[in-house]
């Protein structure tokens, strides 16, 4: 049998309106179509895809209601700003409010619950927050804080989490059952790591040499 090229297949007609931005690809070896979310982004899904993102300093929350089949992942780069959302600027880029805690989380549950979500059934995973440079600061612990005491206060229900350590992390989540993937990156270009550290602008892709993956 002929395996179709990524051309040739058709992305998933029932994208979530307002998602349309993010970049989505299909996987071969899962034949999944997968939404590659970049900092600052959060993308939410009720179709049989999975979402996918690399962590330094930053955090991912991956959020579901396994009971209406809808669920999302956000990647957001510093805990919180206290401006409104139409004040925050990283250089006119769209997603610059989510790059911060606090609307990234607000954002993502209120795209879940918009789209059929319930509250009481919601479940989160959290990934990343790691000290990739050692001389960077504690921006990843405080990004750690920051969604465990978020969810806390939103009486969201904690499932797994891998938080901290000082390596890099490959997420990838499935919106419609909450389960993860996660790869721990061993080794990278150094100049990779500082890059994106430094300017929260570039995301790590297909890291050399990784370890083994997880489940959660």
């Amino acid at each position: 049998m002929n395996m179709l090229s990524r051309d040739a297949l058709p992305l998933p007609k029932t994208c979530i309106r307002g998602f349309e931005h993010v970049n989505r690809y299909l996987d071969r070896q899962t034949q999944k179509f997968v939404a590659k979310i970049l900092p600052g982004e959060y993308y939410v899904s009720r179709d049989d895809e999975l979402i996918a993102t690399t962590l330094g300093s930053c955090v991912s929350a991956c959020i579901w209601d396994e009971f209406a089949g809808i669920g999302g992942m956000n990647h957001f780069m510093l805990p919180l700003t206290k401006k409104p959302s139409h004040e925050v600027s990283w250089g006119n880029v769209e997603s610059d409010a989510t790059r911060y805690g606090n609307y990234a989380m607000e954002y993502l549950i209120n795209g879940i619950l918009k789209n059929g979500g319930q509250r009481k059934n919601l479940k989160c995973k959290v990934f990343g927050g790691g000290k990739i440079i050692q001389n960077m600061g504690d921006v990843g612990q405080k990004n750690c804080d920051f969604v465990l005491h978020y969810l806390s206060l939103e009486m969201i229900s904690i499932i797994a989490h891998d938080l901290g350590s000082t390596c890099p992390r490959k997420i990838v989540f499935n919106p419609l059952n909450g389960k993860v993937q996660m790869l721990r990156i061993l080794h990278m270009h150094n100049d990779t790591i500082l890059a994106r550290e430094r300017d929260y602008q570039k995301v790590i892709d297909k890291p050399p040499v990784g370890g083994d993956v997880e489940l959660f």
